[in-house]
């Protein structure tokens, strides 16, 4: 194959990584299983805009792009959206999605099963036509994140270290909303303290990432309003792997899910795949099965 590799140097691990070395490294592997291979260490900012040229590219088999998971999921936009096949280094704190491929979390590893990797047709979801690989989410995650970035970091573990305060602070001071909820043709109306909207089943088990992005589904969860002491528990059973498992939450699956946020006054935000966007009063979320081309390992399933 011809591989357009492209890597945020801003990112994560790549930020303390000597990218000539590891450009070399990208290089030796990838020629020695048969592949010709050209490879990019751009900023963040630039990242979007080299990775649609190669995406439009006709002479290109696949690119793979290399980052944390806000990094990963505009690539997987901008693939999505060109039929291009996709492979993911993952350079992040988290690496959410790259957990759900079975992908090694070391950027030095992975390269070996990408190079002798497969492509597969996985799933890929959307909020609005805004493609996500993991999750949607409002409420109590939400202002989470907002806390968090509210706070100065500029390490992994000064990110490690803003997500606990803002943790904290969630914590003391929960959200409360009501939505309406239309998922495969049924209503209801609900109360709640969060949702969360996933590319397949998050797993058991683990932290909240889905063990396969082939089920042809979104997953859907709710928590009830909460006191501090109900989002502590939420807190430990997340931490646990334990969510799925959790008293707390109501879980169901399907294809199309449209909220409705009745008293929105325009001032409240999601999450997608980490990234905080503003909230409308109406969000259509979902799932397009097999049309996000990915290239995995040769074992996955």
């Amino acid at each position: 194959m011809k591989i357009k590799a492209v890597f945020n140097r801003d990112g994560g691990t790549f930020r303390t990584t000597d990218m000539d070395a590891y450009g070399a490294k990208v290089e030796e592997v990838f020629h020695a299983a048969g592949h010709e291979i050209e490879i990019a260490a751009v900023s963040g900012g630039e990242m979007n805009d080299v990775l649609e040229k190669a995406a439009r590219r006709d002479d290109l088999d696949a690119i793979i792009a290399g980052g944390g998971d806000g990094t990963i999921s505009a690539a997987a936009a901008v693939a999505w959206k060109n039929g291009m096949p996709l492979g993911i280094v993952p350079a992040g704190t988290m690496n959410l999605f790259a957990r759900s491929l079975k992908l090694p979390l070391d950027i030095w590893k992975v390269l070996d099963v990408l190079a002798n990797g497969r492509i597969i047709e996985a799933d890929i979801g959307s909020a609005d036509g805004h493609a996500f690989v993991h999750q949607f989410s409002t409420g109590l995650h939400a202002r989470m994140v907002r806390l968090r970035d509210s706070y100065s970091f500029g390490s992994r573990t000064g990110k490690i270290m803003a997500s606990t305060r803002a943790a904290l602070g969630v914590i003391l001071n929960p959200p409360e909303f009501e939505v309406e909820i239309h998922i495969d043709g049924k209503e209801e109306r609900r109360r709640i303290s969060a949702i969360s909207v996933s590319n397949n089943h998050f797993g058991r088990d683990t932290l909240m990432y889905a063990d396969s992005v082939t089920g042809g589904h979104l997953g859907f969860y709710t928590a009830p309003p909460l006191k501090p002491a109900g989002v502590a528990k939420l807190a430990v059973d997340i931490l646990r792997g334990k969510f799925r498992d959790s008293a707390i939450i109501t879980e169901t699956s399907g294809q199309a899910v449209d909220l409705h946020f009745p008293k929105s006054q325009g001032r409240s935000n999601c999450v997608i795949d980490g990234e905080l966007k503003p909230l409308g009063r109406d969000v259509a979320l979902r799932i397009h099965p097999g049309e996000l081309k990915l290239l995995v390992g040769a074992d996955a399933a």
